[in-house]
């Protein structure tokens, strides 16, 4: 992705796309030609482990422990979306990679059925769940197969990823109770920015359509969905794929509000004392009663025909408590993971980070939110999506 910057590639809106749709399939694929060129398919004696992943297992900290602990290197791509690499995998590239972290749906409903990841060792991993907040206690639906017999990946980020307010000029309990109608408030127009990632703004969208985002649409849905996009979009007062940028339009007074956003695009701000910056879920919405949308990655061993178990140390190693605090606090980025509901990952956390996370709240944003999942007709409202971005100019 020439000219795109870092935070881009890594923030949730180019983690979680929404469906592989023929455009993405030929994209991967082409994508694909050239990393499966790379040399050392083979699991050669001393080749690195290669993770095909999100920014936070890149940190380079976890890099020197495991190197320090193993004497090995790894080898690492961070992705540009989720479909994206599973399209990498369907075409070969399950000969380069051994882990691959992806969103909550794809392990259950592609990777696995495809056979392009390998299930893990129940009797091995299932104690690690069993250290997890409750919430992921096998057999938790996501990390677990159709058929419920095999294990799939380990859970570890988390979080809600909605819109955020200037609380020094929206209460946060005003802006949790309108929810998405906030945007839909003629008077709110040019107040608020887009971050423009742009499956989570189809979601978004949905939400203030109030349209369950994971259910088959209607026409009525198309519809509605086109209104609402016409009118955010058209609305904006600001649109960047720049989290940062919207920060400190919020900062500056030019914006009060943007979507899409949550803790991951403002707690390194918040960190700075900035914490009128604040992260919504909306207490309430189409999605089967809530208004919020969580994701959830899972970390899995991929079907590499010359791979070992080396990829099994590396999953168990990384929900150990000084792994997965560095992988909370991941290049600067702070996102919870499951392993915080042991007191000694808890307990490396100081008031200041926790306070960045909005922490006496998550549970209740988590409650409040929807779980990430495929969407059905992502193309059709992309379109519609796009659309309204080309007639705003």
């Amino acid at each position: 992705m020439t000219g795109t910057r870092a935070q881009d590639i890594a923030g949730p809106g180019r983690v979680r796309n929404m469906g592989p749709t023929r455009r993405r399939v030929l994209g991967g694929m082409a994508a694909a030609a050239g990393a499966a060129a790379l040399p050392g398919t083979a699991r050669a004696q001393g080749r690195p482990l290669s993770l095909l992943t999100w920014d936070a297992y890149a940190d380079p900290r976890l890099l020197d422990r495991w190197r320090a602990a193993t004497g090995k290197d790894i080898r690492y791509e961070i992705h540009i979306s989720d479909p994206t690499s599973v399209n990498r995998l369907r075409a070969g590239e399950t000969a380069v990679w051994d882990f691959i972290n992806i969103n909550n749906p794809w392990a259950r409903k592609i990777l696995w059925p495809e056979g392009l990841i390998r299930d893990l060792p129940m009797e091995r991993f299932a104690p690690l769940y069993d250290k997890m907040f409750p919430k992921f206690h096998l057999p938790y639906k996501w990390a677990m197969s159709e058929d419920g017999a095999h294990l799939l990946g380990v859970v570890q980020r988390f979080e809600t990823f909605d819109f955020v307010i200037n609380s020094d000029v929206i209460s946060p309990a005003t802006a949790k109770d309108e929810g998405w109608n906030l945007f839909n408030n003629p008077d709110f127009a040019g107040r608020y920015g887009i971050l423009a990632y742009e499956d989570w703004n189809v979601m978004d969208i949905c939400m203030g359509a109030g349209i369950h985002p994971f259910r088959e649409k209607t026409e009525a849905d198309f519809a509605a969905f086109e209104k609402t996009a016409r009118q955010w979009i058209g609305d904006a007062r600001l649109i960047t794929t720049d989290f940062v940028q919207l920060n400190l339009a919020i900062l500056n007074g030019e914006i009060d509000a943007y979507f899409t956003g949550g803790t991951y695009s403002i707690t390194s701000a918040r960190l700075e004392g900035v914490t009128n910056l604040y992260a919504i879920t909306p207490n309430s919405g189409p999605a089967d009663g809530k208004g919020g949308i969580n994701w959830i990655e899972l970390n899995s061993a991929v079907a590499n025909p010359n791979g070992d178990d080396t990829i099994l140390d590396f999953l168990a190693w990384i929900c150990e408590p000084e792994q997965a605090y560095i992988v909370a606090t991941g290049n600067g980025n702070l996102q919870p993971v499951s392993q915080m509901a042991q007191p000694e990952v808890m307990a490396m956390f100081s008031k200041e980070q926790l306070d960045a996370l909005q922490w006496d709240e998550f549970e209740e944003r988590i409650a409040n939110a929807v779980e990430f999942d495929i969407v059905p007709d992502y193309d059709r409202l992309y379109d519609i999506y796009s659309a309204a971005m080309r007639a705003r100019g």
